[in-house]
């Protein structure tokens, strides 16, 4: 066999790992412009093609994007969702939809395992934005309101894997899917399931937040798929 004996990590590896960790904590959100190449050259002490590197290393990990004459922007907060957008895009629909929704059936199970009185403060306040956002009728907030209510559970869950897969999945379904005309409406019809939702998880009942959730996944598969469908109908004729 022909092994090769483990090497440390390389200037340029260290460097990566920082300035990825640096993203994914957040220090540098997914839109804001990293600082220049003068400025991390002085702040990590390497040298200029250490720092053009790494910086190229993120951008075909998927996580930075160059603007000509403007800089280089966050466009990623993990490695993983470009990867797994990439994958999406030669997968069904309905595939992504089934991964997207087992990750929200097991993760409110878990919510109502360990969720704490913060967990419940945060989910009844971004369910509050949800019904705002209902009755304003504004779809564009009540999709990021609606994302963001699904993701406070999956936090609650207090699994970081499982909060790093389904945000990353979130992120890749809000990039190859364009949401039907009609999502408002069929999200209306779910607003007293994710309400029955909540209070499971406030009961601690596992078992009824699992099945609260398959009853707001069977309800909204079928539907999503076919306003989806149509809506792709209608662009190509």
């Amino acid at each position: 066999m022909n092994l090769q004996r483990p090497t440390k990590r390389t200037l340029v590896e260290q460097i990566v790992a920082q300035l990825e960790q640096l993203i994914e904590n957040g220090t540098w959100p997914v839109g804001e412009r990293i600082p220049a190449e003068p400025e991390l050259v002085q702040e990590l002490g390497v040298s200029r093609n250490t720092i053009r590197e790494a910086v190229h290393a993120l951008i075909h990990a998927g996580m930075l994007r160059t603007r000509q004459g403007d800089g280089t922007y966050v466009c990623s907060s993990s490695s993983l969702t470009p990867a797994l957008t990439r994958r999406l895009e030669r997968s069904k629909l309905s595939d992504t939809l089934d991964v997207r929704f087992a990750l929200e059936q097991e993760g409110a199970r878990l919510a109502a395992l360990r969720r704490t009185p913060e967990d419940i403060i945060q989910i009844r306040s971004a369910y509050e934005d949800y019904r705002k956002a209902e009755d304003e009728g504004d779809i564009d907030s009540f999709i990021r309101a609606d994302c963001v209510f699904h993701s406070r559970i999956i936090a609650a869950a207090h699994n970081s894997i499982l909060c790093d897969l389904y945000e990353s999945i979130g992120e890749a379904v809000q990039q190859v899917v364009s949401y039907g005309r009609d999502y408002l409406a069929l999200q209306q019809v779910h607003a007293e399931l994710n309400k029955c939702l909540i209070e499971k998880i406030i009961e601690q009942d596992a078992a009824g937040s699992a099945e609260t959730v398959r009853k707001y996944i069977d309800a909204s598969r079928d539907m999503l798929l076919k306003d989806i469908q149509g809506g792709k109908e209608e662009h190509h004729e």
